[in-house]
């Protein structure tokens, strides 16, 4: 049986689609339609249910791609492990949050520079991030949603816990933490909210969790970049809440304080995503395994 054709089925089982396993292949839609019936009329069996909008395996394609899939790594492994060493460099792509990619991850993965690892990085929402992880265009992203489907596999990366923020001037206006802690999320309700985006996705959550409540308002300031938020908060602009890796040192020299200390503080998961077999990969798999063990003390 050829491995070309099953390292393609293993792609498309992979991808639920003939379509996206074709960019990741570098190879028209039309080679793999025909890559996959060459494969079938040799089995003499469907491997797929065709769809307007993707695939699914039959219980023969999954029984198929059970049996195969870790070979085909395996074997992919051995030969880029070959052109690895004859490499000078690999380029390793990146993306994730700005914040954590600036603040940890790159950081984290200095060290293989030296061993001949470039790096390039790409931004967006976590939707955005893993749509070009699906697509190729990635070879590993750091993002706060699972992903879901089977291509690609994520590992939790590390817990973020969140606090509630201001500058020093609002403790005095605002009654102090007791005061806080009695009166609730109805005390916030005056002060401006600093956040990244419309829907409040860092403060709901914190108001969700410590008060059981909404917020009042909408924000007053909304900036993409959770350092800006930061900088906006300790100008005295509002309040805000942000993981505490990103405003440890801030709150440390006094320029912010926690407006309250939680007996479980609202947290927030980061994964890291990897397409199906792209472990195989050396310098992705370095990468892999030196942010996992980073994150260790994270």
């Amino acid at each position: 049986m050829d491995l070309a054709l099953l390292r393609t089925f293993v792609t498309v089982h992979r991808a639920g689609s003939f379509t996206r396993a074709a960019a990741l292949l570098g190879l028209s839609q039309p080679a793999v339609t025909s890559q996959i019936r060459a494969l079938e009329r040799q089995l003499g069996r469907p491997l797929f249910l065709r769809y307007a909008r993707g695939v699914t395996p039959t219980t023969i394609g999954d029984e198929l791609a059970h049996k195969v899939a870790p070979h085909l790594d395996a074997l992919t492994e051995i030969t880029e492990a070959g052109l690895d060493r004859d490499s000078v460099t690999r380029t390793l792509h990146l993306a994730g949050p700005p914040e954590f990619l600036a603040e940890r991850a790159l950081p984290a993965l200095t060290p293989l520079i030296a061993q001949g690892l470039s790096i390039r990085t790409a931004f967006g929402s976590a939707e955005e991030l893993l749509t070009g992880l699906s697509s190729g265009h990635h070879d590993l992203t750091v993002t706060t949603a699972r992903p879901r489907g089977g291509l690609l596999t994520a590992t939790p990366l590390c817990d973020e816990e969140h606090v509630l923020i201001a500058a020093p001037l609002w403790v005095d206006q605002l009654g102090g933490p007791a005061e806080l802690q009695a009166g609730g999320a109805r005390v916030l309700d005056p002060v401006p909210l600093v956040e990244v985006h419309e829907s409040l996705p860092l403060i709901s959550r914190y108001w969700s969790a410590v008060f059981d409540a909404k917020p009042a308002a909408s924000a007053t300031v909304i900036t993409a970049d959770l350092r800006a938020v930061l900088s906006c908060v300790a100008a005295g602009a509002g309040i805000a809440v942000l993981p505490r890796y990103l405003c440890a040192d801030a709150l440390a020299s006094g320029e912010i304080v926690a407006l309250l200390d939680p007996p479980v503080p609202p947290l927030r998961t980061y994964f890291l995503a990897i397409r199906h077999g792209t472990l195989g990969l050396p310098h992705i798999a370095r990468a892999h395994e030196w942010l996992l063990r980073a994150a260790a003390a994270w």
